[in-house]
């Protein structure tokens, strides 16, 4: 068979499940949690050989927009990339990505899989493709079912049927996640672990999600159909969208449909859903403790830690997760993800900004990051990537004084223009028109000392942007 496969990735969800890495403005399909990559930009790797796979699809949030083209340009891949103007789950999302793959063929074979999922055994997952192309090909609504390594109580599961061919089998029956008991009798029986990526023919899934709602396909289609482009992007009609039910494939599709089919898959997989998943992925030293960041371990054994920046120091404790971010630490144990999502829930209420954001901030053009605050003064950390720039701006209550501490900047201040290098600086009046750029090769670094009334980002008045934000 010589038809290709265009991968549909999701990655707009907002996971805080590894909190206080993950958090809303960049949740964990973009961290780096195994090496210098995301599982986003693994995702879209596992998918790149252009003998089996098509160009991929993206989609993803509007807010993420930037951070998704980014991580592509970094691995050297691209991709058409979807916009949800509001997230719906994931039904309305693949239903999206397989209108847009029609547009492309009528007869696309779409597979569409999660952005934030690993997978350790690469020539495995595509043998399982392959497996599952033929069958959707043909007709059926393909699962990958992976085969369980332990008798896990976080994933659904499913039972397989009869065979269809080779090792494609019918989905006899999905169930939902299970009691510890429940899981084990599941494992004896031969069920499988529902990764929750699927593959089909576009037409055949729309179809089948038309039998139990044909209006929210409509909406999709329509969205779709009328979308627009910004910058590269295409950006899904809002109000076409948002007329769609919010529903998972799961229960919009596969647990309805009659052309359900599963390929058996033993390939390394974890949705990483948990600190102990990130752990169970990690190296470990011999008393079994996995670390990231600056961390000394003493009579400790099966810690799991992470660092970006202070140092950690664990002794005489088992069975401990102690993640600390730059505004947030937390200590849970190592086993108890639902104590973790109770805890986050609880935060939302009392501290929302440390679910929301951190103190590194992602811009299209670079980043930024407080590092001191006080009634009349706030103090930053800018970098500005090579050939970047910022809006061209004023603000209503604050003057800025800028150091360069690397590289070069180009900076406007109303009529003048001036290039400022490395332990110079210039300074922005209150009301001033500026622009700050980056115009040579390597990344701009500066100090940004604000002084003034108010510093809130909505006090930023742009003027012109590369970004199409004014």
């Amino acid at each position: 068979m010589d038809r290709r496969i265009i991968p549909l990735i999701m990655c707009g969800g907002a996971g805080t499940r590894l909190w206080p890495e993950s958090r809303e403005v960049r949740p964990k399909q973009f961290l780096p949690l195994f090496g210098v990559r995301s599982t986003f930009q693994d995702t879209l790797t596992r998918v790149s050989d252009p003998a089996l796979f098509e160009r991929p699809i993206v989609i993803t949030n509007a807010a993420y927009r930037f951070m998704a083209l980014e991580q592509l340009a970094e691995i050297g891949l691209e991709a058409d990339v979807l916009l949800e103007p509001m997230r719906r789950d994931s039904g309305p999302a693949i239903a999206a990505g397989a209108v847009f793959a029609q547009m492309r063929s009528s007869e696309a074979v779409v597979l569409a899989l999660a952005a934030d999922h690993v997978v350790r055994d690469t020539g495995a997952f595509v043998a399982a493709c392959r497996q599952g192309l033929a069958a959707a090909d043909a007709g059926r609504i393909v699962t990958f079912g992976v085969k369980p390594e332990r008798a896990a109580t976080e994933y659904g599961y499913i039972s397989p049927g009869a065979v269809i061919s080779g090792e494609v089998r019918s989905v006899a029956k999905f169930v939902e996640k299970p009691d510890p008991a429940t899981a084990e009798d599941y494992i004896k029986a031969g069920y499988l672990w529902n990764s929750g990526n699927f593959m089909f023919r576009a037409s055949v899934l729309l179809d089948e999600y038309r039998k139990v709602d044909a209006q929210s396909v409509q909406a999709v289609t329509d969205a779709v159909t009328g979308a627009g482009r910004d910058l590269g992007f295409v950006t899904l009609d809002a109000s076409a969208f948002g007329s769609a039910k919010a529903i998972s494939i799961d229960y919009a599709v596969m647990e309805k449909t009659s052309l359900a089919a599963v390929v058996p898959m033993a390939c390394g997989w974890s949705d990483v859903g948990s600190w102990l998943a990130v752990w169970e992925l990690s190296d470990k030293d011999a008393q079994g403790n996995a670390a990231r960041g600056a961390v000394v371990f003493e009579d400790s054994r099966n810690c799991n830690v992470s660092s970006d920046k202070a140092l950690v120091a664990l002794e005489g404790v088992d069975d401990l997760v102690v993640v600390a971010t730059q505004d947030a630490v937390l200590v849970s144990r190592q086993k108890d993800a639902n104590g973790l999502k109770r805890l986050v829930a609880k935060l939302k209420a009392v501290a929302p900004q440390v679910t929301e954001g951190h103190l590194k901030v992602h811009r299209p053009w670079g980043a930024y990051q407080s590092v001191d605050n006080g009634d009349r003064h706030q103090v930053k950390r800018i970098t500005v990537k090579a050939g970047g720039r910022l809006s061209l701006q004023k603000h209503h209550h604050r003057s800025e004084h800028w150091i360069v501490v690397r590289g070069t900047a180009r900076v406007t201040v109303n009529e003048l223009v001036k290039i400022v290098h490395e332990n110079e600086s210039i300074y922005i009046p209150i009301g001033a028109v500026h622009r700050l750029e980056n115009p040579g090769k390597i990344v701009l670094d500066l100090i940004e000392v604000q002084t003034g009334s108010y510093f809130g980002e909505d006090d930023i008045i742009r003027i012109e942007d590369d970004y199409q934000r004014s």
